[in-house]
């Protein structure tokens, strides 16, 4: 276990600012949309704006409120979370500001609501697009006015609390079906934070599963022998629809049921049977995002290419003397596509998956004569992918002339 978190710590960068906000906010990973997620965080966190956290289910988007509550001046009052779906709406707006005594049936008391509990701190609302009509416009004099009116009551009541929202649903649509108020939404989204889905950044998916192993084996003393390198290969390739809830009942159910042996390839297949559900008639799922099936496809490319060279390789080694064409438009020499040849003058191999991408992009830009347009048709990639893979591997000008 002691050695599952150690592996798990050294999944995260050396500065130490960056480990300062990921233990505070508890938003962990890698991934440069995580980067960018905790950034804006940092840079929303110490002022007093409305904030409106979109995203799907299961990515964290509480995680987000909290973090911005904890970075904020008001990290040492309380910080009110409502489910505005959860509660029915009979009862809803007693619950958000209070009643008085007498003010209906059973109310034997004056209660405050979750506006006065929130008072000098913040108050978060979940699923903040389910809530009535009726109760949006009460809302919005309290974001407008900083007071509301208790149920039953005749009084004012003045508060401090600092606003944030979430949904999952597309607000500019309820909006427009006249499910939601223009003018409430205008005032919620001052500022917007989406949280991305962990599709969207699937380099975080190997430090969470740590993070959520080593979590749930100290919690519950159990020996756990970790995850195989195949293994976590397969996560970062499935989709996550229920995105980081759905990743971290994974995690604990597979320790449990697997009682704590080492998570192989087979075991994840074994509990995540989508994998065996892909219609393997297409290269890619196709009810994914045009960039990531490209993404996709690209890769599955590479690896078939990969597969090839590793047998020309063979032959080459074993002296043959025979040439294979790979295609008309590398009939202008075969050191085309690898560039470079050894001392010896045979032609050299790549030896990664990255130094075949890199030679793929080399000889595209070479065929449309440093076209990236043209290049990034070639290769089934937009121009925006293009031209960061070009920066990534340092292409210049020169390289494709």
């Amino acid at each position: 276990m002691v050695k599952l978190v150690e592996r798990f710590i050294e999944d995260f960068p050396a500065e130490d600012n960056w480990r300062d906000i990921q233990r505070d906010t508890g938003i962990l990973g890698n991934s440069e949309k995580t980067r960018e997620l905790v950034e804006t965080i940092e840079q929303v966190a110490p002022t007093d704006i409305s904030v409106l956290i979109s995203g799907e289910s299961g990515t964290g988007k509480e995680l987000v409120a909290k973090a911005i509550h904890l970075r904020s001046r008001r990290r040492d009052a309380p910080l009110i979370t409502v489910n505005s779906g959860a509660i029915p709406e009979g009862i809803l707006e007693s619950e958000l500001f209070g009643h008085e005594k007498g003010s209906f049936t059973g109310a034997s008391g004056l209660r405050k609501g979750y506006f006065e509990l929130a008072n000098h701190g913040s108050i978060f609302l979940d699923e903040i697009g389910e809530l009535p009509l009726a109760i949006q416009v009460k809302l919005l004099r309290v974001l407008e006015e900083r007071e509301f009116m208790r149920v039953g009551g005749a009084a004012l009541q003045a508060v401090d609390v600092r606003f944030i929202a979430a949904t999952n649903r597309r607000l500019e649509d309820e909006v427009r079906k006249g499910n939601f108020r223009q003018d409430l939404y205008y005032r919620l989204n001052a500022v917007r934070i989406h949280v991305p889905s962990l599709r969207d950044r699937r380099e975080d998916v190997v430090p969470l599963a740590k993070k959520f192993a080593a979590d749930f084996v100290r919690d519950n003393h159990i020996e756990f022998e970790g995850f195989s390198e195949r293994a976590f290969n397969l996560l970062q390739a499935y989709n996550w629809p229920g995105n980081i809830r759905e990743l971290r009942n994974f995690v604990e159910k597979v320790i449990v049921l697997e009682r704590g042996r080492l998570i192989e390839e087979t075991i994840v297949r074994k509990y995540l049977p989508t994998f065996e559900e892909m219609d393997k008639s297409l290269p890619v799922r196709v009810e994914k995002p045009k960039e990531e099936m490209e993404r996709e496809l690209l890769l599955r490319v590479l690896l078939e290419i990969k597969s090839e060279i590793a047998q020309l390789r063979e032959f080459m080694l074993a002296g043959s003397a025979k040439r294979y064409s790979l295609g008309a438009w590398r009939e202008n020499g075969p050191d085309q596509f690898y560039g470079q040849q050894t001392e010896d003058g045979k032609q050299a191999v790549p030896d990664s998956v990255s130094d075949m991408e890199r030679e793929m992009i080399r000889v595209a830009l070479l065929k449309t004569k440093g076209n990236k347009r043209k290049a990034a048709g070639m290769l089934g990639l937009s121009e925006r992918t293009l031209y960061r893979k070009i920066n990534k591997y340092g292409l210049r000008d020169e390289d494709s002339n």
